[in-house]
């Protein structure tokens, strides 16, 4: 059983850094010591999908480095506004695959549940960056009509949380979900995909950790981090949390054209994941949404990348190359 929470709640910690993050390009522009001619760029580039970052993930970028990896992350360009054929707004067929409302099967024995659209951090490159979740989301009746399609379903194994991220939702939420799951018998697994831990590691609290040891379900985060600046000493610690509450930790990276797409980025992540608990899992192949293809790496150099990855790490330290393709029935291996 989860332990119950008080009927009273409180804002924590990691809810007033959220309510704080920057939200304007002026804002990002002081902070950072960046040239002016920024903020009219990135005022245009963002009129679509704001910019959002808190100021946690903000120390960690060079002040001063229009090129900083981080920073790259999150500035909006004028690229984004270009449309590129073979672009699309629904590059990995989330549509198709909905069952009911924020509810989507795409491979046997799994679900995933599109818990919020809110999130921490807007990263440029998000696949998810035109996804309509105002008609879309698991919470919106209290998660019955989610919770309904998965009893139905005794094939169901492992359920996954995403968004937005799930972990931007209040912890007694979250933990009335995970009682949910947890008492229908064929749900064995869940999987917690969170941003979260890297860019807020203030997040993992205490609150957090309560309902994740509480529950039955075996429970594997998968943090997304990019590049090796992101895992400071605070995000170390919160792994370090995660792991001791008896949490599976994997990552996933997406490699992106100025950011990570050399082989010495790749190594340091690899190496500083490890190090702090994780183990790299997936190396993701952009996906092709509309407004983000000023950061694709080309499938050839992505194969050579990895190679020479191979050749300096050990095998447990080399993510897997892979690129999601609407209709398959996994997660399609490259290289």
């Amino acid at each position: 059983m989860i332990a119950r929470f008080s009927t009273v709640w409180q804002t924590a910690a990691w809810q007033t850094e959220l309510a704080s993050a920057i939200r304007t390009p002026e804002e990002l522009v002081r902070l950072l010591d960046l040239p002016e001619k920024f903020v009219e760029v990135a005022r245009a580039a963002s009129t679509g999908f704001a910019l959002r970052a808190p100021q946690a993930y903000l120390q960690r970028i060079r002040r001063g480095d229009p090129n900083d990896p981080l920073l790259l992350q999150i500035l909006p360009v004028l690229a984004e506004l270009i449309e590129t054929p073979g672009f699309r707004r629904d590059p990995v067929g989330d549509g198709p695959a909905a069952k009911a409302p924020g509810v989507l099967q795409k491979y046997h024995g799994r679900v995933l549940l599109v818990t919020t659209g809110a999130c921490a951090i807007h990263c440029r490159y998000c696949f998810r960056r035109h996804f309509p979740y105002s008609e879309a989301n698991a919470a919106s009746d209290d998660w019955k009509e989610a919770v309904a399609f998965v009893e139905s379903d005794p094939t169901i194994k492992e359920v996954i949380l995403s968004g937005g991220d799930p972990l931007s939702l209040a912890d007694h939420k979250l933990a009335r979900l995970a009682e949910k799951l947890a008492a229908i018998p064929h749900v064995k697994y869940l999987r917690i995909h969170t941003r979260l831990p890297v860019v807020l590691p203030q997040r993992v609290d205490e609150a957090l950790l309560r309902w994740l040891s509480a529950t039955r379900l075996k429970t594997t985060v998968v943090i997304h981090s990019n590049h090796a600046n992101e895992i400071d000493n605070d995000v170390r610690d919160a792994l370090q949390k995660l792991k001791q509450a008896g949490v599976e930790l994997l990552n996933q990276s997406v490699l992106l054209r100025g950011v990570n797409d050399d082989v010495d980025a790749l190594a340091a992540l690899s190496e500083a994941l490890f190090d702090a608990g994780v183990l790299p899992y997936y190396l993701h192949l952009l996906d092709a949404v509309q407004g983000a293809a000023h950061f694709n790496v080309e499938e050839p150099a992505a194969r050579a990348l990895v190679e020479h990855l191979r050749r300096r790490l050990p095998g447990f330290l080399v993510p897997r190359l892979v690129r999601e393709i609407e209709g398959e029935a996994h997660k399609t291996p490259i290289g």
